[in-house]
């Protein structure tokens, strides 16, 4: 199991308005610490965390962060139209588009995604892989 996932980030402001964007509408709670954005799931009292934790930090070794390449973080939304919505919401907070929301021909019928650049050039993308939405040959 995954337990965490982390990128680097030098604009924290710029992080920040990006990621909360659609990060709460996927159930994600932001906490600060020592400067650095931690994206956590809530945990009901007595239960074990749920997983994985979305980390934006600047890196632990001073040099400049940089977006690597063929890296890239999905979360999952629960419908289309929320990753509609959530790929817009992303955009207006400082993301750049790299790849409409849609249906692409190398995944099955009902994978529909959005892709994004963050402020830093994180590749990001939001998925909804649901069968009970209408397909891509429906």
């Amino acid at each position: 199991m995954i337990a965490y996932v982390t990128v680097g980030a030098q604009d924290m402001v710029a992080a920040e308005r990006f990621y909360s964007a659609f990060l709460p509408a996927l159930g994600y709670r932001l906490e600060r610490y020592q400067g650095d954005l931690s994206y956590v799931l809530p945990v009901a009292e007595g239960q074990k965390p749920v997983l994985p934790d979305f980390y934006v930090k600047r890196p632990f070794d001073g040099q400049p962060a940089a977006a690597g390449n063929g890296v890239m973080v999905a979360f999952e939304a629960k419908t289309q139209q929320q990753v509609r919505e959530l790929h817009a919401a992303a955009l207006v907070a400082g993301g750049e588009d790299e790849g409409a929301p849609g249906f692409r021909e190398a995944y099955g019928p009902h994978f529909f995604v959005g892709y994004l650049r963050d402020p830093q050039g994180n590749k990001i993308a939001l998925i909804c892989d649901n069968p009970r939405e209408p397909g891509r040959d429906d």
